[in-house]
């Protein structure tokens, strides 16, 4: 299973084909995409089209769903921003610290576009997927 920011959705719906669209296409074929509250979050805050909002909304409800961010997830979010600050990476967005966070406890791997998750792989040990991801779950 994997879990899919939402620079990677908003490419998808918007038509976009680019390598990380390109593997989402996969995945939503084998069935291994799963969605975050945050990232339907923000996925649904951003379409002005209420036709598009529920068909979307539709859509996403298919795939399985988690919790991302709880009190036990506070201090860890906390802990990975301010180690990464310390070695001179600052995100620029908290969701994210959070997104991010999650799956690195849940051992989940991400697909991504924003540059935000890089220090998370280099520093944290967040599993970026990439094609070879998908051949071998």
């Amino acid at each position: 299973m994997i879990l899919v920011d939402t620079s990677v959705w908003i490419d998808y719906f918007n038509g976009r084909e680019t390598p990380q669209t390109n593997i989402l296409d996969t995945a939503l074929i084998n069935d291994f995409v799963a969605i975050g509250d945050l990232i339907l979050l923000e996925i649904l805050q951003g379409i002005k089209v209420e036709r598009e909002y529920q068909k979307t909304k539709i859509a996403l409800a298919a795939l399985e769903q988690y919790e991302m961010f709880g009190h036990q997830m506070v201090e860890k979010c906390a802990q990975n921003f301010r180690f990464l600050r310390k070695k001179g990476s600052t995100i620029r967005k908290i969701n994210d610290v959070i997104i991010a966070t999650f799956c690195i406890e849940n051992n989940l791997a991400l697909l991504f576009s924003d540059r935000d998750f890089i220090p998370f792989v280099e520093h944290l040990g967040l599993v970026s997927v990439s094609a070879t991801t998908l051949l071998k779950d």
